[in-house]
């Protein structure tokens, strides 16, 4: 592991000081990570890995490696333990992927009867729920990031272009904006056109229009971001014709929200990127409640410290299927 840190520091032309001052790592310990006196935490293992662009499982693996040999070394039965902890590895794997896959394919095939149900309605009934659930959408949104408009005070903001008395201009222009940028992304469905990074920069400078201009449409200045949101792309192009739509928006929400990209309006832009890719397979707005803010931030916080995206999959899965519901009540009504 040592030599694959140094070499490719030295490759990037990197001085061992300028690693430290961009990672907030003590100099002194990049040091010892390249002499192999000291190990990298697993979280220092993810920003070396970014930052000299080494593969991450390479990288990792290599740390693990040396960590089992420190624990081990030269026992007598250490071969013969290792084959057994692969064994347990591997059938523990098969049992938790079984058990996930399960869980959720049973509720993805819910969600497509539900689906298929209300694609059966007429359209007059089908515009007027899409309609209804635009508005939750907005006002919810944006009482998850702190916006005080009741539903009622968000459709007469956007539908009447009413002023509502002792809220802010933010908070006006906040409920504007979401619906002219829904109303974009709804027009680039229309006509078939492909989520990009033009598209998202784009959308997320609509969220922000007369808010944080100076940040609107711009990642942060940070070369460890550009390279994030570059691999994220690539990797939306790779599974987008190979993932579940509600898999892929599911996790495409978690990985801008790992990522952090912009100075501001990452909750916001992660939200409506997945639901650019739900409307665009024909799903209904997967609403996050507003009030819910601490058991989204909770869920987001044990994806990430279990490595588990599982979890958000299935808190995505369920919103879909919830909304789904209300979809149908609304016509029945």
């Amino acid at each position: 592991m040592k030599r694959l840190l140094k070499n490719a520091r030295e490759q990037k032309g990197l001085k061992t000081r300028e690693v430290a001052q961009i990672l907030g790592i003590d100099q002194a310990l990049i040091s010892k990570f390249e002499s192999g006196t000291r190990k990298p935490t697993k979280d220092q293992i993810s920003k070396l890995s970014q930052l000299l662009e080494i593969d991450y499982e390479t990288l990792m693996i290599a740390w693990l490696k040396e960590k089992i040999l420190y624990e081990i070394g030269d026992e007598e039965f250490a071969l013969k333990a290792l084959l057994l902890v692969e064994q347990e590895i591997q059938n523990n794997k098969k049992i938790i992927n079984s058990i996930v896959l399960s869980t959720i394919q049973s509720v993805l095939n819910e969600i497509e009867i539900l689906k298929k149900q209300i694609h059966s309605f007429q359209h007059f009934d089908l515009h007027r729920i899409s309609k209804i659930l635009e508005l939750n959408f907005i006002s919810e949104s944006n009482h998850l990031n702190g916006n005080s408009l009741t539903f009622e005070e968000t459709k007469s903001v956007i539908n009447e272009g009413l002023t509502i008395p002792g809220k802010t201009m933010r908070e006006h222009l906040e409920a504007v904006n979401l619906h002219e940028t829904i109303a974009y992304i709804k027009d680039l469905n229309q006509k078939k056109s492909p989520i990009s990074e033009k598209e998202f920069l784009i959308i997320h400078n609509l969220i922000l229009r007369g808010i944080k201009p100076e940040n609107s449409g711009k990642y942060k200045n940070d070369p460890i971001i550009i390279r994030e949101m570059n691999l994220f792309f690539n990797w939306y192009e790779t599974n987008k014709n190979n993932l579940h739509p509600i898999l892929l928006a599911s996790e495409a929400h978690l990985k801008i929200m790992t990522i952090i990209p912009f100075e501001n309006g990452n909750v916001q832009i992660a939200n409506l990127l997945m639901n650019w890719i739900l409307l665009q397979n024909g799903y209904v707005f997967a609403t996050i409640q507003g009030n819910k803010l601490d058991e989204y931030l909770f869920i987001l916080e044990q994806c990430q410290n279990k490595n588990d995206k599982s979890l958000f999959i299935n808190y995505i899965l369920q919103i879909e299927k919830e909304n789904l519901l209300r979809a149908i009540e609304l016509v029945s009504k």
